[in-house]
C-alpha cells in the first residue's frame, strides 16, 4: 500500500471515529495540527506540512487512541524489535534503517546523543554506556542504548520498545516511527 492509499484510508478511519475537525498531536519536539476538513497535517512551529510518512504515523496513532479510548500506560518492560510480529524476518532492514543510522551518527561519541536528544525531552537511562528514553508520541517510550568500541568490538547500539507499543502500532509503523527518530536525532 503506497502513501496515497494509506493516507486515504487513515483519513477516512479517523473521520469515522471523531466529529472533531482539528486535533493537536505532539510528535518529537513539535506540535502538529491535524485538519480533518482539509486533510492536512501542519507543523505549528515551522508552519509546514508534515511529510506523508510522518502524517501516516500521527494518523495511525490518533486512530488507535480513539479506538482504545485512551492509550495504555507504558508497562516499563522493554522488548526487542525481534519480539514484534514479523520482527525477526524484518530485523535486518530495521537494523539498517534505524540502528545503523544511530551508530553512524553517535558510534564514535555515544554521549553526544544525550545533548542531541535533550531538545526532545529525552531522559537518561541506565543502559549500555549511554542510554536515553525518548517519547516521540505521548505514551510511546523508546529506549536507545549505545556501547563504546573497545579493543575487541566496535561500537554497538540498540533500540528497545515498551511492550505496549504493539497495542498502538503495527510492525511497519514502528519501523517508520523509529526511522524518523533516528534521522531527527
Amino acid at each position: 500500500m503506497g502513501y496515497e492509499a494509506a493516507l486515504g484510508k487513515a483519513w477516512k478511519d479517523l473521520s469515522d471515529l471523531t466529529a472533531d475537525k482539528r486535533i493537536s498531536v505532539r510528535f518529537m519536539a513539535d506540535e502538529y495540527e491535524i485538519d480533518l476538513l482539509n486533510r492536512k497535517i501542519l507543523s505549528l512551529s515551522r508552519n509546514t506540512p508534515a511529510k506523508d510518512y510522518t502524517s501516516i504515523i500521527m494518523l495511525h496513532y490518533y486512530i488507535k487512541k480513539l479506538q482504545l479510548n485512551a492509550l495504555p500506560q507504558p508497562a516499563g518492560k522493554w522488548m526487542d524489535f525481534r519480539e514484534l510480529e514479523g520482527g525477526t524476518a524484518y530485523y535486518p532492514t530495521f537494523k539498517k534503517r534505524t540502528i545503523g543510522v544511530i551508530l553512524r551518527k553517535y558510534g564514535a561519541d555515544p554521549d553526544a546523543i544525550i545533548e542531541a536528544a535533550a531538545r526532545f525531552g529525552a531522559k537518561r537511562a541506565q543502559a549500555g554506556d549511554t542510554g536515553i528514553i525518548i517519547e516521540p508520541l505521548e505514551r510511546v517510550p523508546v529506549l536507545i542504548t549505545l556501547s563504546r568500541a573497545d579493543e575487541e568490538f566496535g561500537p554497538d547500539a540498540n533500540i528497545l520498545f515498551d511492550e505496549t507499543i504493539r497495542n498502538i502500532f503495527c510492525t511497519e509503523d514502528i519501523v517508520v516511527l523509529t526511522e524518523i527518530m533516528a534521522h531527527t536525532l
